[in-house]
């Protein structure tokens, strides 16, 4: 809801302040009084007025002494000033109003129109000058924003061919060693290096297709009734090689009563998967996962915590959106586009489910918390 806009009326006489109000009163407009030069530069210092109506003969500081006080104060020096005088309107008289910032001058006893017209104007001047500004606001945030979006796509791009160039510099290797025949090495080593390689590749292409269905609404869940108990070993398994190779330690609590979720296997899998995975990539060597399962209103609770680098708490904000990774400074950097977490989260949003960073603190490791709705 839009602020009202504010008139400031300045007059010793209670019954002049009256008369202004009741002539100019209408819907949007906020009318504030004062009886002295002093209470109405009080006033300003409090409040942004559209238009300020001063009568010209107060007793202490006039009209003319406060449109100059006015003017010399940066808050208040762009406020029009409409003088009401019921004096004389000779040449000198207004050339020392318009000298000290009048816009106009306006005659007592007062037109209704006139004065009404007047106020209008300035009214609308105002309303035009905070639509225009509001609007400027907008578009430094737009630009803003698209400044932050280009170099978050140019971060994409490097780490895409980053990601991209590793392994097919493993291929290039691996085809001119099985091109030479048998050199002596053992080339079943050579052709796993090149298949691990072209599966880190295919992921990388998956998330991105997957993100692209998502974001275009074309994405369709193949849900069906399962046990956590069911699901949840392929997920663990999948994310096995990661917490292998870096000889962390996995535990995993889960209740003795079953829980029946409907879900899409697959994408469950890819889930947690990726959750532990980046578990295990983010944790130094010989590090502790715990995959933690619970119930509570209707929901299945997974927590998935780690001993590892943690995420500074300047980056907790935006480790959901896009080619977002967590960068401490600790010499533990995790590999992939920064999709992951991202990919995650909408897929466990698509199953009407919530995942939330419950905790992290630097080098102390962080807590996710997936939530998924039972089965009806």
């Amino acid at each position: 809801m839009t602020d009202p806009v504010k008139f400031l009326l300045v007059d010793d006489l209670e019954e002049n302040l009256l008369a202004l109000e009741a002539l100019l009163a209408s819907e949007g407009l906020d009318l504030h009084k004062a009886q002295s030069g002093e209470e109405a530069l009080e006033l300003m210092l409090a409040n942004e007025y559209a238009l300020a109506l001063l009568d010209v003969q107060m007793p202490g500081m006039d009209g003319f002494e406060l449109a100059e006080f006015m003017r010399a104060n940066e808050r208040s020096r762009h406020i029009p000033i409409i003088f009401v005088t019921a004096g004389s309107g000779d040449e000198a008289r207004r050339f020392r109003g318009y000298e000290a910032g009048a816009v106009d001058f306006i005659q007592k006893p007062i037109e209704t129109d006139v004065l009404r017209s007047k106020a209008n104007v300035f009214l609308d001047l105002y309303n035009q000058r905070r639509q225009i500004t509001a609007q400027r606001d907008e578009l430094a945030k737009l630009s803003a924003a698209l400044q932050a979006a280009n170099q978050q796509k140019n971060r994409f791009l490097a780490v895409l061919a980053h990601e991209l160039r590793n392994p097919l510099a493993v291929f290039s290797s691996g085809l001119n060693i099985l091109d030479r025949g048998n050199s002596g090495r053992d080339l079943s080593q050579v052709r796993l290096s090149m298949r691990q390689n072209l599966n880190h590749v295919t992921r990388l292409v998956d998330d991105l297709l997957d993100i692209n269905r998502i974001e275009r609404g074309k994405i369709l869940l193949r849900k069906q009734k399962v046990g956590l108990d069911e699901v949840l070993p392929a997920a663990l398994e999948l994310a096995e090689p990661a917490i292998v190779a870096a000889n962390h330690r996995l535990t995993v609590e889960t209740p003795d009563d079953a829980i029946a979720l409907e879900v899409d296997p697959a994408r469950f899998i890819q889930i947690i998967s990726n959750i532990v995975g980046n578990a295990a990539r983010y944790t130094p060597e010989g590090g502790d996962i715990g995959v933690k399962v619970s119930k509570a209103d209707g929901f299945a609770i997974i927590e998935i915590s780690d001993n590892g680098i943690g995420i500074p708490p300047g980056q907790q904000a935006q480790i959901f959106n896009m080619f977002e990774q967590s960068d401490n400074g600790l010499g533990v950097v995790g590999e992939g586009l920064g999709i992951g977490l991202a990919l995650v989260k909408q897929l466990v949003e698509l199953h009407g489910g919530e995942i939330v960073l419950q905790k992290s603190l630097p080098g102390e490791g962080s807590t996710f918390e997936v939530r998924l709705p039972f089965a009806d």
